[in-house]
């Protein structure tokens, strides 16, 4: 920025509003706060996480189940926006308590009014006429609470501009959104660092927003349709321009708790953007996982150098005195994050780590993970059906699905990944299948069952015939939460729509109670002194034992001798036929079959597409 540009505003305001995890940063804030005072240095940004003050001020376990549903906490704020449809919110607030006593105790009336008074006392005690901008960054679950903070910082202080942004804002959404909540000045589409530094800038010298040129990824009520075009980003050729994050406000905030109310968060870390497994085609459709919508804010992939990495989670550490860091990545670079985690290992931190992984990822990278602190990985399993992957677009299999669930074991690595249930165009032959699989994964940690939710512009949103869907709307919940004017006007995230969703609720109810089944039997097998794997196995130098436990049966104990060994071993990576044939040509295929077929029955290893995985764990790897 040149000298001119930083004669900016004076004060800028960037708030999240709930429902995000209380106990971490927003990400969202800290980058753009860091960022802003690199540009502007004479420019005071203030960053306000008030989620973090509401999960203070009404409990963070009430705040925590709160936000896990999200129905439930954009029906708070909804309540408070629109007073005057309190039975129709109500209606759905209390269907979506019915597994949550707790909640359902306190009942809507009793929450909302604790919200509003803590909102107010927070919109009071702000001097907001200090501020010439307030910016929101709307992601799940905050769609309300940030659109009721608008209007009512804006009925108090009117010149303010407010700016909204964030994943929300990705898609469609921003088109109508002037018109329905004028309250709204402007809208930053896409990735926000550039398009609201120069928004500040010429907001520094205009002061008026209707007096803007044209700024990529800025909308205001000026902007022609021609220019409101979501794919018209401006965002940063390189991340390893960005500064290290800000979270002293957030910081700040938690130390004026009482001791009794504090804890240790978790710092988020952003290695990359965007999704590598979600190229755009020559023709310009998305390609990439068929229900995914996580990535619309970003066009292509970019990420950090490992050096950069390993120097942000070093200085943010011992910064705020914390190891626990969640790399808040939708996907790990492929080229060099076993370099990252080597170098983060030799940082000599007791880090305890959280990252979303592909099933593809080797054992060797998830070693490296391990070794510098990974603790807990979402791995994007969503199947046991290879069928059904291909039609999720996944680009696995099961196989190697297993291989990562059973690496995943042997590391102690805590797996907490999902199983999509009710998949539009899915079939019995894939429930089945499901079904089946399940038998082999019962030694590893159980998948959470989750149900498949439309998302605006997912690939199944953009190709609704492929997966048989007749018809798209927005998801009836929000015509609970909008005025009809509302719902019928602007394009929601949360989308639902016609076509085969009975049946899918039909056929996938067994694999549900299977799930259950596998919790339960997962659970109950963990418990006592003994935490070892439920199928694992010893080396013996020229034997191996291989240790089985069961559910309510007693342990079942296998020894394998010789070459019986050696092919068990060889498996622990899954291996085609033809390549343990030429491994191991002194066996005739008869008995090589043989030997397989009976791992297989005694479901000591899996088949898929003469492909064979060994399933015990090492207990030393």
């Amino acid at each position: 920025m040149n000298r001119k540009q930083n004669r900016s505003l004076n004060k800028v305001a960037l708030i999240s509003t709930p429902w995000p995890l209380y106990s971490r940063p927003s990400v969202q804030l800290g980058t753009l706060k860091a960022y802003l005072n690199a540009q502007f240095p004479d420019l005071l940004v203030e960053t306000h996480h008030y989620y973090l003050k509401l999960a203070e001020t009404i409990g963070y376990k009430l705040y925590h189940d709160i936000s896990e549903r999200t129905w439930m906490a954009e029906s708070i704020y909804a309540s408070l926006l629109y007073p005057n449809r309190w039975k129709q919110i109500e209606k759905l607030f209390n269907a979506e308590t019915k597994r949550k006593p707790l909640l359902k105790e306190i009942g809507l009336k009793a929450l909302s009014n604790q919200v509003e008074k803590t909102t107010k006392d927070f919109i009071d005690s702000t001097d907001w006429g200090s501020f010439q901008l307030a910016g929101f960054s709307v992601s799940l679950c905050q769609l309300t609470s940030a659109l009721y903070f608008i209007k009512a910082i804006k009925q108090i202080y009117p010149k303010i501009i407010t700016v909204i942004g964030g994943s929300t804002f990705s898609g469609n959404g921003a088109q109508s959104l002037f018109n329905l909540f004028p309250e709204v000045d402007v809208v930053i589409i896409g990735e926000g660092e550039i398009p609201l530094s120069q928004l500040i800038g010429h907001l520094g010298r205009s002061k008026i927003p209707e007096n803007l040129p044209s700024i990529q990824g800025v909308y205001t009520q000026n902007t022609t349709a021609e220019q409101n075009d979501h794919r018209h980003f401006s965002q940063m050729e390189s991340l390893d321009s960005l500064p290290i994050p800000d979270y002293d406000d957030y910081f700040e905030l938690l130390k004026s708790f009482l001791p009794q109310k504090s804890f240790f968060p978790t710092l988020p870390v952003e290695i990359s953007r965007g999704c590598w497994w979600k190229p755009t085609s020559k023709k310009g459709k998305v390609t990439g996982c068929a229900f995914c919508n996580l990535n619309l804010q970003w066009k292509g992939y970019r990420s950090k150098e490992p050096l950069h990495v390993v120097s942000e989670v070093d200085d943010l550490t011992t910064k705020h005195k914390i190891l626990s860091v969640a790399i808040v990545d939708n996907v790990l670079p492929k080229k060099t994050s076993r370099e990252i985690f080597e170098k983060l290992g030799m940082l000599k931190k007791d880090l305890h780590l959280f990252s979303e992984i592909r099933a593809t990822t080797p054992l060797s990278e998830l070693k490296a993970m391990r070794a510098a602190g990974m603790q807990e990985v979402q791995v994007g399993i969503e199947a046991l059906s290879t069928s059904l992957l291909k039609k999720l677009h996944k680009g696995t299999t099961l196989i190697q699905n297993l291989e990562i669930m059973k690496n995943c074991e042997a590391l102690r690595i805590a797996n907490i990944s999902n199983l999509i249930l009710h998949f539009p165009g899915s079939d019995e032959q894939q429930r089945n299948e499901t079904l089946r699989n399940i038998e082999f994964a019962i030694p590893f940690r159980p998948l959470k069952a989750v149900d498949f939710w439309l998302g605006l512009e997912s690939p199944v949103w953009q190709n609704p015939t492929t997966y048989g869907i007749k018809a798209v709307f927005n998801h009836q919940n929000w015509s609970y939460l909008f005025p009809p004017e509302i719902y019928k006007s602007m394009p929601f995230m949360i989308q639902a729509y016609r076509g085969d969703l009975g049946y899918q609720k039909k056929i996938w109810q067994p694999v549900k109670k299977k799930v259950k089944v596998w919790l339960n039997t997962y659970n109950e097998l963990h418990k006592g002194p003994s935490q070892s794997p439920i199928l694992s196995f010893r080396d013996g130098r020229d034997f191996i034992i291989i240790h089985q436990r069961r559910f309510q049966a007693e342990p079942m104990t296998h020894r394998l001798v010789g070459t019986s060994r050696l092919i068990y071993l060889f498996c622990q990576h899954h291996r085609s036929l033809r390549r343990l044939q030429a491994q191991f040509k002194a066996i005739s295929e008869d008995k090589l079959l043989a030997f397989l077929k009976m791992m297989v029955d005694k479901k000591l290893m899996f088949t898929e597409n003469d492909k064979y995985l060994s399933l015990a764990v090492p207990i030393n790897l």
